[in-house]
């Protein structure tokens, strides 16, 4: 005999739902690009920034050593001359030397002393680097990876 019962289709369900699969951690690789560019131009910019910073801070030292030393410099002058003649009378009274070799004498010391002074001067700034040295080492540490 033919089954006449009606079968009802059994439900269908579905597979237990488990966790899906994961992608990448961090979004896609695009993501991940875009992520590693918006790094490198924030560091780019801070590396701006801080040799900015440094620049203005050497400027703003420089003018304030060019400030006291200008002032200084017209004082020294101004110093310096009255040393002079007073070297030129006391040798001229004192050990009975003419006025002209008196004078000769005297621009001759100070010939010599200025002649040590500008070769001192020369000498250290020789050693001067105006370059912002710590913006430039910081930059090339954090640049180093692309190196290696």
């Amino acid at each position: 005999m033919a089954d006449t019962e009606t079968r009802t289709p059994a439900a269908v369900t579905p597979p237990a739902a488990g966790p899906a699969p994961a992608g990448p951690a961090n979004g896609t690789v695009t993501g991940l690009v875009s992520g590693i560019l918006d790094d490198a131009q924030k560091l780019l910019h801070q590396q701006m920034e801080m040799l900015k910073a440094e620049v203005r801070e050497d400027f703003r030292r420089s003018k304030r050593a060019a400030e006291f030393g200008g002032a200084g410099i017209v004082m020294l002058t101004v110093g310096f001359l009255g040393l002079v003649m007073c070297v030129a009378y006391v040798l001229h009274e004192q050990f009975q030397i003419s006025m002209a070799a008196s004078w000769g004498i005297t621009a001759a010391i100070f010939l010599v002393i200025g002649g040590a002074l500008a070769a001192t001067s020369y000498i250290l700034l020789e050693r001067f680097n105006p370059l912002p040295d710590k913006t430039f080492h910081a930059l090339q540490e954090n640049l180093s990876w692309k190196t290696t």
